[in-house]
């Protein structure tokens, strides 16, 4: 799998890119702004857009869907987001998309050319955030970051569900490395020793 990663946007919202060597094609996953950067990262990894990734809807991840959608000459590029995270009513926070999405599913395994990506829906920091599980890549937007969690006081957040969503990730079998939607790279096992709010989560 090739992976790859660029912070964009105002705050600098890390955006990825996995893809599929044999069969030429890729995702990028939150791309929340600055596309001339996004656009950069795919042409240097010689992959072609197959699909977009939104852990979930906050304007810092979906700054750019726009202007990728535009760009990119892919008949079928498809673009993905949890439908929890849709006709909030609240355009500066989670703004409306301009194309017509296709709605992730809890437990549903997403091609990429050869590269199953699997879907976890794990709300708190909004409604309908995802973290997704590639190989050994865990894209978990702002749910879990390196020694913290993500924000439960936006609309439709829940400090409840983001233990919930915590325990389910630390629950889960073998080492990831996490990705978070800012800040830096960890690893899961790591995030099991030290982090207070998955230690909590999992009643440590």
């Amino acid at each position: 799998m090739i992976f790859d990663t660029i912070p964009v946007g105002q705050i600098d919202t890390n955006c990825y890119l996995i893809g599929d060597e044999r069969e030429g094609v890729c995702a990028v996953a939150d791309p929340g702004g600055s596309p001339e950067r996004v656009l950069a990262m795919i042409e240097k990894s010689g992959l072609r857009l197959e699909k977009i990734f939104l852990t979930h809807g906050h304007w810092d991840h979906v700054g750019a869907v726009d202007a990728l959608m535009a760009a990119v000459p892919a008949p079928g590029l498809a673009l993905y987001l949890h439908p929890a995270d849709t006709d909030k009513g609240d355009a500066r926070l989670f703004p409306p998309l301009s194309w017509g999405f296709n709605h992730f599913e809890d437990g549903e395994l997403i091609s990429v050319g050869s590269l199953k990506v699997k879907v976890l829906h794990t709300p708190g920091h909004s409604a309908g955030s995802v973290t997704l599980l590639a190989e050994d890549v865990m894209l978990c937007g702002d749910t879990l970051f390196a020694g913290s969690c993500g924000r439960v006081d936006f609309l439709d957040g829940s400090e409840r569900e983001m233990m919930k969503s915590l325990a389910r990730l630390g629950r889960l079998e073998g080492d990831y490395k996490v990705c978070p939607g800012h800040g830096p790279l960890s690893t899961l096992e790591r995030e099991r020793k030290g982090n207070p709010y998955m230690r909590h989560a999992l009643g440590l």
